[in-house]
């Protein structure tokens, strides 16, 4: 009977874990340049003194899901794609490098580029400081040319180049705070090969339908590990009745 109980408590432990990894993708259906996180499920038999009688489920982030996600059209001249594979590289909390594909930047109050969540955006030597201008321009290389205050339309300057890179696809690993990050830590090398689409936005790559089914397959599969530990419950409330009877 402990057995039993045991599997199911350990089942629906790990169903709430899957559950909140679910519920963290479909909340970020709507954020720009977003990764889903992939969960798997496995058993395993419990290390310890004795004979190998119990095993328990156990369900962990297994990965990234690095599908695409649709291009958006928006016009604005800081918004950038990355198209096809690659990454761009950013700085994060930490000071790390640390990658992403959320191209919707800004210039802060200091003059630095960064993405709209707040990371400074890499160059050529660190982060991108933007001087005043009276327009800028991000190519598909990733170079930013701006036209200075005062000068004419065909006086552009160029301040510095984003720091594009690829990453395969076992390297990648995805940190607490969103970031990609390379497997083992690190810096990628900058990739030439990887191109920007400028005035446009890669969406989120969650299905939300997906999503929310499976939302409703976790509930019913909590709610049936539930019923299995009661069921235990019952069991042994029953056989210890039948020995008191003897």
């Amino acid at each position: 009977m402990d057995r039993m109980l045991y599997i199911a408590m350990t089942g629906a432990r790990q169903t709430m874990l899957s559950q909140a990894l679910n519920t963290n993708n479909l909340a970020n259906a709507s954020t720009t340049g977003f990764r889903a996180d992939l969960a798997a499920a496995v058993s395993l038999p419990l290390q310890g003194p004795g004979h190998a009688s119990r095993v328990y489920g156990m369900a962990d982030g297994n990965g990234v899901d690095l599908t695409p996600g649709s291009l958006q059209r928006t016009g604005r001249d800081l918004d950038v794609a990355v198209k096809g594979e690659g990454w761009i590289a950013v700085q994060a909390p930490d000071g790390s490098e640390a990658y992403t594909r959320a191209g919707d930047l800004h210039v802060d109050s200091f003059g630095i580029l960064t993405t709209g969540a707040g990371h400074p955006v890499i160059g050529n030597g660190g982060p991108i400081a933007i001087p005043p201008n009276a327009k800028l321009d991000i190519g598909a290389d990733g170079t930013i040319s701006i036209r200075p205050l005062g000068q004419g339309e065909k006086a552009l300057a160029i301040v510095d180049r984003i720091k594009l890179v690829k990453l395969p696809h076992d390297q990648v690993v995805k940190g607490e705070d969103g970031l990609i990050r390379q497997k083992g830590g690190g810096k990628a090398q900058a990739d030439a090969s990887v191109t920007l689409v400028s005035g446009a936005l890669e969406s989120s790559n969650v299905n939300a339908v997906q999503s929310m089914i499976r939302l409703i397959e976790l509930a019913r599969q909590y709610e049936s590990q539930i019923k299995m530990m009661k069921t235990a419950e019952e069991d042994d409330q029953a056989a210890a009745r039948l020995l008191r009877m003897g």
